[in-house]
């Protein structure tokens, strides 16, 4: 059977500025880049200086060797990549990681091995993906009630399995 191709158009979607620094040393690092025209994320690469052996159970602070400026009004989550869960399982220990607009530090990934076999980062791995979303303030206000609604304040496993 002839399979249908699909037709998919990259939108125009909206583009900000987000100025980039590379720490010294790491000018063989690749940056963050789209995989493909429509990714939702920027593939985040490893700036170890030698094989990093990540044990299960074990927690490592990993090194991107990166910085970003952004824009007011936005921020930059830092995600796990599909494919080191599902073959490795690899994950970030806080996912998303939040970059705010006024942090100019560098860009650590904080990986965890929850697989049963040691993962080696390697100097250039893609280890995380980032993602730039927009932002806003709450104002809060106080009140004694809110408005009802049919879900109310059901919750964990409310609609049933």
């Amino acid at each position: 059977m002839k399979k249908r191709k699909c037709s998919l158009h990259i939108r125009c979607m909206e583009k900000i500025r987000v100025m980039i620094k590379r720490s010294s040393g790491n000018e063989d690092i690749p940056l963050p880049r789209y995989m493909s025209p429509n990714a939702a994320g920027m593939d985040i690469h490893a700036a170890v200086k030698e094989e990093t052996i990540l044990n299960p159970g074990e927690i490592k602070l990993i090194s991107t060797g990166i910085s970003v400026a952004l824009p007011p009004g936005f921020e930059a989550q830092i995600r796990p990549r599909s494919g080191l869960a599902l073959k490795h399982g690899v994950s970030l220990l806080n996912t998303p990681g939040t970059i705010d607009a006024d942090y100019r530090g560098e860009v650590g990934i904080i990986l965890i091995n929850l697989g049963g076999n040691p993962f080696v980062v390697k100097r250039g791995d893609r280890v995380a993906q980032m993602i730039i979303n927009k932002v806003y303030h709450a104002h809060l206000e106080l009140s004694q009630d809110l408005c009802v609604t049919e879900r109310n304040d059901g919750g964990f496993g409310h609609t049933g399995v």
